[in-house]
């Protein structure tokens, strides 16, 4: 018995050359049990740090004998077993040897996990991956994610000795250099043995890839080039370009309505579609142009530049990862200029906003609107730098003359009281005296002002 009174090991366990010890020290290493048992007879085995704690292990003696002497020694002495000074309770084990079971990461197999350490994903391209592996055999698949672990990769060999060799040259190592993006310095690889024996791969892409089927799918979004974050001059990472731009707006003293955003960016080609959302507390917009060139010439004249002067709609432009909105409803804070006619999109007026001021009307081109195909309700007709030269513009209730639709309904926010300018063309009629310290942007293609107007882009 020990002196705390618990006993050292169970009298009706059958014996066994493994004995089990209990209440061990923090970290007992194996050079302590041997220490402890060896002088009962020879150590053949030994399991440390066994147990939610920690504080187990397991020892095998050669002999059953020896097991024997060690326990009845102990149990029938007056001084327990200590290691460090801390008691530790004996008794026979359940088992009758020591097996050590190997973690999926010990077992050879044909799929290598490895983790790549010191970079992101995208730094490392499936490309590279293939490249340096294949170097050992035939490469059948690769797949990459991202764990907590970081960035890694299960790649797929014809046979285990082709991956186990792989393994054995490559753990530990680093990826070439001038394999490697400028700003990533080193690549280390820790590689081990996967569970897996045949991924699965879906789709050709650039996370994925299997080298055995050539007619595999490609996947529209993901493949090199489109995700894959590209590198500037100087190494770093570039903003993949999109036909489709993300506007954030800050500094929103007066309301940004789609008709505004249509004028401003129109100026630089034919705008498709814009939806406008809240997002973190702000106001953000989407943009659609029909081809990447176009918003990339948008983005870098508008970027940075305000809506209104005075500094008001601050514009920060991003190219956004769709290339086509799905717009929806027809409405204040979306639209579809493709569709010809609105009511093909479910309209959805907001409430709770006064209409806005009355639409103008230049009465000498009331014989020329009539004739042309009818502008949908709330839409902003394209600019003709003809009708500059046309005086006597008046303000105007109701719709265009000619029109065979009724005007629209839908309100606009009163804060956006149409200031000077709002419109793609000149406005010499009544409007809101809120609107005198605000003027919207009228700008010819290519981002020079209309004559006569003020100058553009505020900062």
């Amino acid at each position: 018995m020990s002196t705390s009174g618990q006993p050292q090991f169970r009298y009706t366990q059958t014996p066994s050359k493994v004995i089990h010890l209990r209440n061990l020290p923090w970290e007992c290493g194996e050079e302590e049990l041997v220490e402890l048992c060896q002088p009962f007879g020879k150590v053949i085995n030994t399991k440390c740090n066994v147990g939610a704690n920690k504080n187990q292990a397991f020892v095998e003696f050669a002999e059953l004998s020896q097991a024997i002497s060690m326990v009845s020694y102990y149990a029938s002495s007056s001084e327990p077993a200590q290691i460090r000074g801390k008691t530790v309770y004996i008794q026979y084990s359940n088992r009758h040897e020591i097996v050590h079971n190997k973690s999926p990461g010990d077992v050879p197999g044909n799929v290598l996990l490895v983790t790549m350490e010191g970079v992101e994903a995208g730094d490392v391209s499936i490309d590279v991956i293939h490249l340096v592996f294949s170097a050992f055999g035939f490469v059948h698949k690769i797949a990459t994610f991202e764990k907590a672990a970081g960035f890694q990769a299960l790649i797929q060999f014809s046979d285990v000795e082709t991956a186990s060799a792989a393994r054995a040259q490559l753990d530990g190592r680093s990826i070439p250099r001038y394999l490697l993006p400028e700003h990533v310095k080193s690549c280390n690889l820790r590689i081990t043995y996967s569970a897996h024996t045949d991924l699965n791969i879906k789709f050709q892409s650039h996370r994925s890839r299997d080298y055995t089927n050539p007619y595999l799918p490609v996947n529209p979004t993901a493949i090199e080039g489109i995700n894959q974050p590209a590198l500037g001059p100087d190494g770093k990472k570039t903003e993949p370009e999109s036909n489709v731009l993300l506007a954030s707006i800050e500094n929103m003293q007066y309301a940004v309505t789609v008709d505004a955003l249509h004028t401003v960016f129109s100026a630089f080609g034919p705008v498709q579609k814009i939806a406008i959302f809240e997002k973190n507390g702000g106001t953000q917009a989407l943009i659609q142009y029909p081809d990447i060139t176009t918003a990339a010439v948008a983005k870098e004249a508008l970027e940075g530049h305000c809506i209104y002067d005075g500094g008001y709609c601050k514009l920060h432009l991003s190219y956004s990862r769709h290339t086509d909105l799905n717009i929806k409803a027809y409405s204040d804070k979306s639209r579809d200029y493709t569709v010809p006619d609105p009511s093909l999109l479910a309209a959805q007026p907001t409430s709770g906003h006064p209409a806005g001021p009355p639409v103008w009307q230049n009465p000498a081109m009331s014989a020329a609107t009539s004739a042309q195909s009818p502008m949908p309700g709330g839409q902003v007709p394209s600019w003709d730098q003809t009708m500059h030269a046309r005086p006597g513009f008046v303000s105007a209730s109701g719709s265009f003359p000619g029109q065979n639709f009724a005007p629209s309904s839908y309100p606009q926010y009163s804060a956006a009281a149409m200031p000077v300018g709002s419109s793609p063309m000149p406005q010499t009629g009544q409007i809101s005296p809120n609107a005198a310290s605000m003027r919207m942007p009228l700008v010819n293609p290519g981002g020079a002002s209309l004559p006569g107007q003020p100058p553009y882009y505020g900062h």
